[in-house]
């Protein structure tokens, strides 16, 4: 394995809307990448990271064309190619491990049957020579039971170990060169140090020539050589890692080192005293999914006796690892699935289950935004639409104060007026989170639910919608239940942060104390999973320390556990 890669003037190009005349989005760049070599490719969303990644294949995205250059993959020039010939290629010289390795397995077949596929198609080895290797893989990539995974099918292995299997089905035809594209970005922090350790072995053992994309600096620290900054499409800086991180040439670089650094947004609140009523009260909380037993408890269990108490003004982020039941609490609160026991209250006044039970003021003082602002928004309705339909439901506006109040509202989340007339996928996924936040505080809630409003966005654009989070926090003294698998996320927005594990709450702990131990182990687990903004930090942490509580997950009695 591992060959070198020489890229020379690489120009792309992308179709106008409308068919109007082409334009560059990545611009001429240049760079060699040695065998054994890892290049990291960073940088915000757009800035041309994956489009540059799949060059290296040959391939470009629909609407988009390779207008220029070469790729030399040792004497091969890939853009020389005809596409039987690249696609000949993909698979065996070149692998691509996606971001989701969800969506790359068919859920129907076992997984023995996709890892071996590329080995089979291309021909490099018979069946059960190709089987004996990935059994050889999954133990490289340290995945439990290697010799009987395989036989399982994708919904039956965790989400770090389904991104393991991911790479050896990108391994098993020994590729001359290996990119995997934000391969970590949707596990939670104690997955993906196991993930991170498990394919930094493998591509330093086998010698791989590798690219990572992601805009994670500290996860690159972990894994590059050397990293390449772009931005627009073109290359800001290009040094080895340590380099970059240390004493980065370029603004552009300085700025993206600046939002990586996790630093504590204040939200001008004041201390709560004892005395006054909670805006919001969970008591004796259960709740899951499934069909109901004679005990009138679901047959999926995820949350069990959760308290929980907000107040007015106050934010409290709400982490632990995928499966802990963070999301279900939230859609518990929002109505969006009924509790099994206890009760909800919003000043004081219990909530109905359900979303169908509850009356149209209890449903406007309690908003949620979702992670994913793709799949939040309708999108065949204009910016506009999406934000007139809560104020006419719910305060009845029309004409001209129903105008007056979009353009208030894009303000308000830092939109300039013209994105009203737009589609959401015309919008950057910062912009569309900002729009999913507006369309939540059209409602003029009492207290907003934000469920992983950050992972799913880059560096920069997710710390400046935490800044403008807090900002509506000062401004209008909102109420936030802020839920995300990320500590130092939560820890710079949040005044307190509930832990939770296998659908528990296992501990509270105030601002004040973030720093101040000793916490909970669990909670001091989390911390120490979050990778450092350093080279070297993934070679101090002992072996399969982050991953204990997850090879072999304890719940309470007659509790399901869903590891991710």
């Amino acid at each position: 394995m591992g060959a070198p890669v020489q890229v020379r003037d690489l120009r792309i190009v992308a179709a106008a809307p409308g068919g109007g005349a082409e334009h560059t989005i990545v611009h001429d760049l240049s760079f060699d990448i040695a065998p054994g070599e890892v290049l990291a490719l960073i940088g915000e969303s757009g800035s041309g990271k994956t489009t540059t990644a799949l060059a290296l294949m040959g391939y470009a995205r629909e609407g988009c064309r390779i207008a220029g250059g070469t790729v030399l993959l040792g004497d091969t020039d890939l853009l020389a190619l005809d596409e039987p010939r690249q696609r000949a290629l993909r698979g065996r010289r070149v692998s691509y491990i996606a971001q989701s390795a969800a969506a790359s397995f068919n859920p129907s077949r076992k997984i023995m049957d996709q890892v071996v596929e590329p080995a089979l198609i291309h021909g490099t080895l018979p069946r059960e020579q190709a089987e004996a290797k990935a059994v050889e893989l999954f133990r490289e990539l340290a995945l439990p039971a290697p010799e009987t995974i395989g036989d399982r099918y994708p919904h039956q292995v965790s989400g770090g170990q389904l991104q393991r299997l991911m790479a050896a089905m990108a391994l098993i035809t020994d590729p001359d060169l290996v990119i995997l594209d934000e391969p970590t970005t949707a596990l939670d922090v104690t997955t993906q140090i196991e993930v991170l350790r498990a394919f930094r072995r493998v591509v330093r053992e086998r010698h791989a020539t590798a690219v990572y994309v992601s805009h994670d600096l500290a996860v690159v620290a972990q894994m590059a050589d050397r990293i390449l900054v772009l931005r627009d499409g073109r290359m800001r800086e290009l040094s080895a890692t340590a380099q970059v991180l240390t004493a980065p040439q370029n603004e552009y670089t300085r700025c993206l080192l600046d939002a990586a650094r996790p630093r504590v947004r204040e939200s001008g609140l004041s201390a709560v005293a004892d005395d006054v009523a909670p805006l919001l009260q969970v008591r004796g909380l259960s709740a899951g999914y499934g069909p109901r037993g004679k005990d009138g408890l679901p047959a999926i269990r995820i949350l069990e006796d959760i308290d929980l108490t907000l107040h007015r003004g106050q934010a409290i982020g709400v982490i632990g690892e995928s499966g802990s039941g963070k999301t279900t609490l939230a859609r518990a609160i929002a109505g969006l699935i009924a509790p099994s026991r206890g009760e909800i209250l919003i000043d004081g006044k219990p909530q109905a289950p359900t979303l169908q039970q509850r009356g149209k003021e209890d449903l406007r003082r309690t908003q949620i935004v979702f992670q994913m602002a793709d799949t939040a928004l309708n999108p065949s309705h204009t910016i506009e639409r999406i934000l007139a339909r809560p104020l006419q439901f719910y305060l009845g506006l029309s004409g001209v104060p129903l105008q007056r109040r979009i353009r208030e509202l894009l303000d308000l989340v830092q939109l300039p007026s013209g994105v009203a007339d737009r589609l959401p996928e015309g919008l950057s996924g910062g912009q569309k989170q900002r729009v999913n936040l507006a369309r939540a505080l059209a409602a003029e809630p009492a207290l907003i639910l934000c469920d992983e409003v950050t992972s799913a966005l880059d560096t920069v654009v997710g710390a400046a919608v935490l800044d403008l989070i807090a900002q509506l926090r000062r401004e209008l003294g909102l109420s936030i239940l802020f839920i995300s698998h990320d500590l130092h996320t939560v820890r710079s927005i949040c005044d307190e942060i509930v832990v939770m594990q296998h659908g528990r709450k296992v501990t509270q702990v105030a601002r004040a104390d973030y720093e101040r131990g000793p916490h909970h182990p669990y909670y001091e687990l989390l911390s120490r999973s979050v990778p450092e903004l350093r080279p070297g930090w993934l070679e101090e942490q002992t072996p399969g320390a982050p991953g204990a509580s997850r090879s072999a997950p304890t719940a309470p009695s007659g509790l399901t556990v869903h590891p991710a």
